[in-house]
């Protein structure tokens, strides 16, 4: 049986507390919430911290869901079904709802945040994806007071975040926007399992043309700058099959997958091309027959 090295227990009784607990005890502890992607890590030793803080105490005050009519406010410690089930947050960012139906299984849905999710920074996680597309921003609190960094700045790599250790994120803010909507699509082996390939976007219209766009791809070993340059020939451009089938050509080059038990590097390149084109029809029907409204 696979079992974690030893550690020691910090229950955190609120925002302040945690912090404290973070600075106090160095860069060995971590947080847990609903530790259904650290622990597995620990299990099998590739994560060794001599200290967990439990912050499940602070779902009270990181609890929330807010769509005012220009930003969604979500609280790090959003269950993953609290993001599945708001009609609210569907009604601005459907690719949550998207996303969260295709996210491991009801279990692992009860108990993961969205601050786990993406704290983990794991290669093949849906939820960083989505707040990437949206162009989210994460709002982060340490002893020095808080701060904002953009989601394309917050991933400074495969595990590894732009938080310092003594910091804990707070809130994920997302601007909303007129004429705008969202689609999330994934392939898995089988339900409540890694993506082989998925593709998230958003896209702005205007006139019938699209103004704005932004396409992410997950567990394909993406190119951002790349993903930006597919991203930026779609607008100006009208919403057509054409058009999306020219953005998929440029997603599948703009991975590099590798080959491994799940598929082959081509057929994860034909997938990033095909999820790209379905989440781009899904997002422009959105926009054309379920504008957004302007929020609760």
């Amino acid at each position: 049986m696979q079992v974690p090295g030893p550690f020691e227990y910090e229950r955190a009784t609120g925002v302040d507390h945690a912090i404290g607990l973070l600075d106090r005890l160095g860069e060995e502890a971590r947080i847990i919430a609903g530790g259904h992607s650290l622990l597995p890590m620990m299990k099998l030793r590739l994560a060794n911290p001599e200290y967990l803080i439990d912050i499940n105490d602070l779902a009270a005050e990181l609890g929330y869901i807010v769509t005012d009519p220009t930003l969604v406010r979500i609280g790090a410690m959003v269950r993953h079904r609290n993001l599945l089930e708001s009609d609210r947050l569907a009604a601005v960012c459907p690719i949550f709802r998207d996303a969260e139906r295709v996210i491991a299984d009801p279990v692992v849905r009860n108990r993961g945040t969205i601050g786990g999710s993406l704290c983990q920074a794991d290669p093949a996680e849906d939820l960083t994806t989505v707040c990437t597309v949206l162009g989210a921003t994460c709002l982060v609190r340490g002893p020095s007071g808080e701060r904002e960094i953009a989601m394309d700045d917050f991933l400074a790599g495969p595990y590894e975040t732009a938080m310092s250790h003594n910091e804990l994120l707070i809130e994920i803010r997302i601007p909303v926007r007129h004429r705008t909507s969202s689609a999330y699509t994934k392939v898995e082996r089988r339900v409540g399992d890694w993506a082989i390939a998925a593709a998230g976007v958003t896209v702005t219209l205007n006139d019938g043309a699209i103004a704005a766009a932004r396409i992410g791809l997950t567990a394909v070993v993406p190119d951002p700058a790349a993903l930006a340059a597919a991203s930026d020939a779609l607008i100006g451009r009208p919403a057509t099959e054409e058009v999306f089938a020219e953005a998929g050509r440029r997603a599948s080059a703009a991975c590099a997958p590798v080959s491994d038990a799940r598929g082959s590097a081509e057929y994860k390149r034909h997938l990033a091309s095909e999820l790209t084109i379905r989440s781009l029809r899904s997002a422009v029907e959105r926009v054309l027959n379920h504008p957004a409204p302007k929020g609760n």
